[in-house]
């Protein structure tokens, strides 16, 4: 008997539907076609246990799986549900009545438990999009999926409670979820907030006008002069994630693994810090199994590279093009993916080996010429990429001691957000923009001219410091995003002084 289940294939942060086709006939032999690799042709044995272990024999037939389409490979472990109940119904042990309504997701253990798979979110999306009834998923992973509206999600433990569903025997209950009410219910609740900041309210200030534009970030400072700290802090300042937003953030952690069986949807912007021994691999993405790579786990968030030139200068050479273009394309001989790469960009670094030069009361004690070299371990055009670099000095004492509590993180993302919707209104008509951050050279000459005053500061600042053509364009942008804050309309030349003053690395003097 000829049979037909329904299971998805993750590609990207994508699903696409694969149609388990099996037939029994007679014979004692098994045949897997359409592509699957070991782990799927591993399930054979995985099914022939989970099934003995719940009082079901693994039928004695010739048994004929074809996964298609056949040209996209099959990987991983999460096909054992949908090629056990397809075998079973084949056999016709299983009735095949409602089949075709339902697709199935799961791993097998061998007693028959149905264990977490990832990409459990594209895939309800999916099933959603191509009009099924209904998907059947493994407990851990219902919260995620049910997130998705106008379709019944079951969360199933083991086998068997799938086999007595479509036999007819035991009625399975939909998971539940409010999809507004969970985005809504915690995108207020920050540990970490501002107002534990002492002094510092310069680089509070820059990290104020990075968040209202989405501008990349460096910052420069001696050990123990708060610039982890601080970093930390900036998902609390970011304007809030829009609904759209919160689903394509949630796909890529749901693909990527990183999902925890008690939540439904990443409701905050996610902040990602990787060890600078991280490969480039790890930082875009791909592997041999393809998964999303830090860079993308921080879309529509935070990436924050602590000890910038400690990083292999290849791993940050391949952040050039993810910075400028907002997407990261994996190209290898079987496969091509892309992955978003909509991050905001935070580094901090010590201004020498040593970590005191330009320290105001430490020596610093490095051998000459050994700044600039510490320096140049990062390249001119990842420099060039970042629109704020700023200087950091340690908080005298006073600061320090000072028990009155700082502004607060909500008084500065209520600025934020009325920067942002400034901007939202400004691009609302051309599509991919939404910051000053990402305005290209045809929109810095309609929204960010600044007037004849500003213009000869800018120029000034050209000759003195030798700035490329890019950091001309990323004053502009950071300009017009100070303008926003202030709710002004034109750029005014305070602004274009403020601007330059976060192009410290810049500087003809910074390095001796």
């Amino acid at each position: 008997m000829l049979v037909k289940v329904f299971a998805a294939a993750v590609q990207g942060i994508d699903a696409l539907i694969v149609t388990i086709e099996v037939n029994c006939s007679n014979g004692i032999r098994f045949f897997m076609v359409g592509l699957p690799d070991t782990a799927v042709k591993e399930s054979h044995e995985r099914i022939v246990s989970a099934l003995q272990h719940n009082g079901y024999k693994f039928p004695r037939r010739q048994i004929i799986i074809n996964m298609a389409p056949a040209d996209i490979k099959k990987e991983g472990s999460a096909y054992d549900l949908p090629l056990a109940i397809g075998i079973l119904a084949s056999a016709e042990m299983v009735s095949n009545e409602k089949l075709g309504q339902y697709m199935l997701m799961g791993e097998l253990s061998l007693d028959g438990s149905i264990l977490p798979v990832r990409g459990i979110l594209p895939i309800a999306i999916k099933a959603r999009e191509e009009g099924f009834t209904g998907l059947i998923v493994p407990k851990a992973n219902v919260m995620e999926a049910a997130v998705v509206n106008n379709l019944d999600v079951y969360g199933v433990e083991n086998i068997k409670e799938v086999i007595d569903f479509f036999n007819g025997e035991v009625d399975l209950t939909p998971t539940i979820i409010d999809t507004r009410a969970e985005f809504y219910k915690k995108q207020q609740n920050f540990d970490l907030d501002f107002a534990d900041v002492k002094g510092q309210e310069n680089v509070k200030r820059a990290l104020e006008v990075a968040a209202a534009g989405g501008h990349n970030l460096i910052m420069v400072g001696p050990p123990g002069a708060g610039k982890s700290m601080m970093a930390k802090r900036i998902p609390s300042i970011l304007p809030p994630l829009t609904l759209q937003e919160v689903l394509e953030t949630t796909k890529i952690h749901s693909v990527a693994g990183k999902m925890g069986s008690s939540t439904s949807l990443l409701t905050q912007r996610p902040f990602r810090s990787p060890h600078h021994t991280i490969s480039s691999v790890a930082l875009v993405g791909g592997g041999a199994y393809p998964q999303p790579g830090e860079i993308s786990l921080a879309h529509n968030g935070v990436l924050f590279l602590d000890e910038l030139p400690e990083f292999s200068r290849q791993v940050l050479e391949v952040m050039r093009q993810p910075l400028e273009d907002r997407k990261i394309t994996i190209s290898r001989v079987k496969y091509s993916i892309e992955y978003p790469a909509g991050l905001m960009l935070v580094a901090s670094m010590n201004p020498c080996p040593c970590g005191y030069y330009n320290h105001p009361e430490k020596k610093c004690i490095c051998p000459p010429g050994a700044v600039l070299k510490y320096l140049n371990r990062i390249s001119g055009p990842l420099l060039d990429r970042i629109d704020i670099q700023i200087e950091i000095v340690p908080v005298p004492f006073e600061k320090i001691s000072d028990t009155r509590p700082a502004e607060s993180s909500a008084a500065i993302r209520e600025r934020v957000i009325k920067a942002r919707q400034v901007q939202e209104i400004r691009f609302k008509n051309i599509s991919g923009v939404y910051c000053n951050a990402q305005m290209n050279t045809k929109l810095l000459n309609e929204f960010a001219e600044p007037d004849s005053a500003g213009k000869e500061r800018l120029k000034a600042a050209m000759v003195r410091f030798n700035l490329s053509a890019r950091a001309y364009d990323r004053i502009l942008k950071v300009a017009r995003t100070i303008a926003d804050l202030e709710g002004s309309k034109n750029i005014q030349v305070n602004h274009i002084s403020e601007a330059i003053s976060y192009r410290n690395l810049d500087r003809e003097n910074w390095a001796g």
